[in-house]
């Protein structure tokens, strides 16, 4: 994924971030700043990074020869196996609920 840059702050802007950093936060007016409250852009687990842990683990040669195919630019075949691999485990999650009623 390519970041974006930005671009160089003018003079003026720069006087103005000092000029806030210099304020005390109750003299800083935020009332015309409206309360975001449509979330119909919003992407869910934007920034959640999972914890990763590198193991070795033999799979059948099928198996991750089908995931290697599968795979597509910016999408890795592991990706597209630890994918699987959650939607199995809800599958099983929801059973087991479902099978304790």
């Amino acid at each position: 994924m390519k970041r974006a840059t930005s671009k160089s702050l003018t003079r003026r802007q720069t006087a103005e971030i000092k000029h806030l950093r210099e304020m005390r936060e109750d003299q800083i007016d935020v009332d015309d700043i409206p309360q975001l409250r449509d979330w119909t852009g919003a992407k869910r687990g934007l920034f959640y990074r999972p914890v990763k842990q590198q193991i070795t683990l033999r799979i059948d040669a099928d198996i991750l020869d089908w995931f290697r195919r599968q795979a597509t630019e910016g999408r890795l075949y592991q990706t597209a196996i630890n994918e699987a691999l959650r939607r199995h485990i809800r599958r099983y999650a929801r059973r087991k609920t479902r099978t304790k009623t």
